[in-house]
Formats: structure tokens, C-alpha cells, sequence
């Protein structure tokens, strides 16, 4: 139990805290079309802690011009508070906001016993927006006590058109100076990431390091009670230096010094519930192979070398790769189709193929740079084998500058600048 006294000042602080954002123009974001402002479902955008999921919640309500309470349950005077503590946290929110039809709850996995709070609101008619940076927590609890009343909206870190929004940076002009000026945002991005507030601060790796050690003790090693927590910690910043990588448990263990493949698996799953890791499967028509072999990338490329005592390279190739996957992530998930990544039995790959349900509608290559020869054909080649396999005619090769289109065997392939393609 929390002292009603100590509620009451939390959320008069929130309160004072939304006042001073009325005036300040904030980033929009493409998944605020997402939130349903009118449903009878709770509207739950779920995301790695930072990726700016409060932001979003603001923006929606503020534009709807709906009159609005607010309650941030991540701080540290609300710890100790209990479901039992929430009808209080109802009555203050009154007497601060007035009546009200809209409620939201940012980061309210904090709370044992959410989902029975939220449930009597929508009974009540209440609008409930929800954030959360546990995708397992929220979406277990989810799938188990709000089966049919919420709508999910997963959020990552900026995009490089939301990027390029908040840094003014001129995304329609043909100009040659204007491409130029998209060509060097681009750079920067590619090497920043996309945390909004990575905009703004200048010494990014105390940032990004801060955010994995608050990420990795907080959502992760307390929630899970991990046993080896020096072994677990190892893990996930020995994965984030070479990812994009293949999982092999055996391999990590032996890297790691544990010797149960099983406790791998479990602290790869954790990381990929506080999101962050993102996985993706290799593609395949028989379940048995697409539960295998699975890949997993950071989800943002600011986690690949922005941590303190992080020893991985440029990697620009990596790095691309990385940006594409979570693109393709922000452009199919909410429509329903899946991303995958390809492996012939002959060894031949392409990085991504995006199905609906069975079928494969686009199939994407990604390499930083294709002037040399050999590079160019096995990329192709490995864009040509998914194509067959997969009956696939949709064919992308995404690249650091090059652009032109080309047929091969009488399949079309587009090559497309990154920074083009992301703003599309």
C-alpha cells in the first residue's frame, strides 16, 4: 500500500508535467493512426523503454482534443503500490482532472493485477490507452484477461522519415542540395539510431548505456530473478556487439560459460521481451524448420556500439540490414504479414522475404555496397534462388547509393539508395 498522500503528490506532478507539453511541438509518428480514440478496446502500444510510446499517447489525445487523466506508474514512489492501491489512484485522478472519458496508463505492467483495474474501467464505458515495455508480460496478460478488448500497437525507436521530421531535414525537394542533405542525414542516422532523444544528446554513449543497464536490471534481471546475473549480462552485450547473428545455443553457452543450452534460450527470450532483441525466422512452408535457426538484431543500431566498453566495429552492413529489418517490421506487422529471412539448401540467402499467411509478396536483399563484382552477383544470385523457390516476382536490393533496375533470367530487380526506399 501507498500512502494516499504520496499518490496524491505523484500525480499532481504528472499533471503539472502535461501542462508544460501544451505548447511544445512533439515528433508524430505513423503509428498514431493506429489508436482507435473511439473503440470500447483498451488501445496498448507496447515498445523498448525510450522508443517514445508516452509521446505517441500524448499526441493522439492531444490532437482528439478529448479531455484526458494521466498516470505514469514508472517512478519509484509508486514501487510499492498494489491493485488494491488503484481505485485511490481513480479518486485522485478525479480530483485533479475533473470527470473525464479517457484515461491513460503509461507503463502499467509495473502493477501486479493490472488487467482487473483495466477491465472494470472499459465495462464503465471508459477509453483506456495503456503503454507497456514488456511484451510478454502484456501480451500474456493480454491474451488471458482482455482477450477481445484490446487493440496491440508495437512502437520502435524513429524511423528515418520521423527522424528526418524532428531534424528539419527537407524529405521532398529535388534539388540537388536537397539530396545531399537527406544523403548526410542518412549517414548520420545510420551510425546515431533512432531513439527520439538521441536527437538532442550530446554524449550518446552514456545514454544508450544507461538505457541497456536500467533495460537489462529493471525489466529484466529483478522481473525474472535471474541466477547468473554476471553470466546473463555477458550475454546480452556479447550478443549486441555481433548481432545480427544466427542463434546457436551451444556455441553461446560455450562463449558464456553456462553449460545449460536451455538457460540460453530463456535469457535470449527475456531479452527479446523487453524488446531488446527483435528475432526473425528462417523461412520455410514446414513449421519443424521455421522454429529453428532463428536470427535475432538489436532494435536499434545505436545498441551495437553506443555502450560502454562495446567493442564492435562499423559494420555499416550490419547496420543497414538492421535498419531495414525493423523497417519492414513498421510497414507489415500492422497489416498483417510476416517477415522471415531465406536459406537455400545450397547455401544461398537473402535477407528477407515478407509473406501474407503462406504466400511471399516481396523478397529484399541488403548489401552496403555492390560496386565490387562478386558482391553484386552473390547478392543477386541469392535474390534469384528465394525467387524461385517462393514464386516470388517482387525483387529489392537495397544498397548504401546505388540505384537502377535490372532483369535477370527474366526476373526485374530494384536497386534502391536506402535513404530513398526509408522515405518512401
Amino acid at each position: 500500500m501507498v500512502d494516499k498522500r504520496i499518490i496524491e503528490q505523484v500525480l499532481s506532478e504528472q499533471y503539472e508535467e502535461l501542462l508544460l507539453l501544451r505548447d511544445v511541438e512533439l515528433c508524430t509518428r505513423k503509428e498514431e493512426s493506429q489508436v482507435e480514440m473511439d473503440s470500447n478496446m483498451a488501445q496498448v502500444v507496447i515498445g523498448v523503454r525510450r522508443s517514445g510510446k508516452s509521446t505517441l499517447c500524448y499526441n493522439v489525445l492531444k490532437s482528439s482534443n478529448e479531455k484526458f487523466a494521466y498516470v505514469n506508474f514508472d517512478d519509484e514512489r509508486f514501487e510499492n503500490l498494489q491493485t488494491s492501491d488503484l481505485n485511490t489512484v481513480l479518486e485522485i485522478l478525479y480530483k485533479i482532472y475533473g470527470d473525464f472519458k479517457y484515461l491513460f496508463l503509461d507503463e502499467i505492467q509495473n502493477i501486479d493485477g493490472w488487467h482487473l483495474f483495466v477491465n472494470r474501467l472499459l465495462r464503465q464505458r471508459m477509453h483506456i490507452i495503456v503503454t507497456g515495455s514488456n511484451a510478454k508480460l502484456l501480451s500474456g496478460e493480454l491474451a488471458t484477461h482482455l482477450t477481445g478488448r484490446n487493440d496491440l500497437i508495437e512502437l520502435f525507436p524513429f524511423s528515418f522519415a520521423e527522424w528526418c521530421q524532428c531534424k528539419n531535414v527537407d524529405v521532398k525537394s529535388m534539388t540537388t542540395k536537397a539530396e545531399a542533405s537527406r544523403r548526410a542525414a542518412f549517414d548520420e542516422y545510420l551510425k546515431q539510431g533512432g531513439f527520439p532523444e538521441l536527437v538532442y544528446k550530446e554524449n550518446k554513449t552514456r545514454y544508450v548505456g544507461n538505457l541497456v543497464n536500467n533495460i537489462i536490471k529493471r525489466d529484466i534481471e529483478q522481473r525474472h530473478n535471474i541466477k547468473y546475473v554476471e553470466a546473463f549480462e555477458q550475454l546480452a552485450h556479447h550478443i549486441m556487439n555481433i548481432a545480427p547473428v544466427t542463434i546457436v545455443e551451444s556455441e553461446l553457452a560455450s562463449v558464456i560459460g553456462l553449460k545449460s543450452n536451455h538457460t540460453i534460450n530463456n535469457y535470449i527470450n527475456f531479452l527479446k521481451e523487453a524488446y531488446l532483441l527483435l528475432g526473425v525466422k528462417r523461412f520455410s512452408n514446414k513449421s519443424r524448420q521455421r522454429v529453428r535457426a532463428e536470427k535475432v538484431y538489436p532494435v536499434d543500431v545505436s545498441l551495437m556500439d553506443s555502450r560502454p566498453d562495446a567493442f564492435a566495429g562499423d559494420n555499416v552492413g550490419w547496420r543497414l540490414e538492421t535498419i531495414v529489418y525493423i523497417e519492414l517490421l513498421r510497414r507489415n506487422r500492422p497489416i498483417n504479414r510476416d517477415v522471415y529471412y531465406y536459406k537455400s539448401t545450397a547455401g544461398y540467402e537473402a535477407d528477407f522475404v515478407v509473406c501474407r499467411n503462406n504466400v511471399v509478396e516481396e523478397i529484399y536483399q541488403v548489401s552496403y555496397d555492390i560496386s565490387k563484382d562478386k558482391t553484386r552477383k552473390r547478392e543477386l544470385r541469392g535474390l534469384l534462388t528465394a525467387s524461385k523457390e517462393t514464386r516470388c516476382e517482387n525483387l529489392y536490393l537495397i544498397t548504401d547509393y546505388h540505384q537502377e533496375e535490372t532483369t535477370i533470367e527474366n526476373k526485374t530487380i530494384h536497386i534502391i539508395p536506402a535513404y530513398h526506399w526509408l522515405l518512401n
